[in-house]
């Protein structure tokens, strides 16, 4: 069994990870650990956890984390949107949306330089997921009367992960815009497992590329 260990944002990331992608990966001998980012250390009491304050801390916390002679992969799942600008090469990057991520992923690794450390980041944000199914979406929310609201947005853009990442219209703004009682773990989780992994990977190319990866660790 190769354990793999995920860096995830915060508890919206983690519990994805532990009721969605564990079971799958499971199937292909791979074991997911997901560890929510710590923000800050307290040394008589719990750790703050959740949410990207800075790369330095990030970039300790994935250190830590490869001191796990044991783990065949480190890897993360962040927003993209959101992101500091001091992480590396957030600034810089150019192109289109996913060749921004993909930038960014990629000098994240060079950074860290560590053969065992694979950066993923959701392009824009968790919740661009679930836009791969807006029928889901509404079903979940009980607000069927919705959907076609939600699936004029989807069909806006080339796929759900290209959904922008303006204050104002990121994918989890839209959501709560239409679903005031919208919880991100909660119903974040829940509507991800109704839609499906499968349903999801055929919508979001780049979280496939990223699940793919860890279905081939050898």
């Amino acid at each position: 069994m190769k354990k793999v260990l995920i860096l995830a944002e915060g508890p919206t990331e983690e519990a994805f990870v532990k009721h969605i992608l564990r079971e799958h990966l499971l199937k292909c001998d791979v074991m997911l650990i997901p560890k929510i980012v710590t923000t800050r250390r307290v040394k008589n009491g719990p750790n703050f956890k959740g949410g990207i304050v800075s790369y330095p801390k990030v970039r300790r916390e994935v250190i830590r984390l490869l001191g796990d002679t044991s783990a065949t992969r480190v890897t993360t799942i962040f927003d993209f949107y959101g992101l500091p600008d001091d992480f590396p090469g957030r600034r810089t990057a150019t192109g289109n949306a996913c060749e921004k991520v993909r930038f960014v992923e990629n000098a994240f690794e060079k950074d860290v330089n560590d053969h065992r450390f694979s950066a993923y980041l959701s392009l824009h944000e968790f919740e661009s997921l679930l836009f791969s199914s807006p029928y889901e979406i509404a079903k979940t929310l009980n607000a069927a009367e919705k959907e076609s609201e939600l699936r004029a947005i989807r069909n806006s853009f080339a796929s759900p992960e290209e959904i922008n990442d303006n204050p104002k219209t990121a994918p989890s703004k839209r959501l709560r815009d239409h679903f005031p009682q919208y919880n991100k773990v909660f119903f974040g989780r829940l509507i991800a497992k109704n839609i499906g992994l499968q349903a999801i990977r055929s919508e979001c190319p780049h979280f496939d590329e990223w699940v793919t990866s860890l279905e081939k660790l050898r």
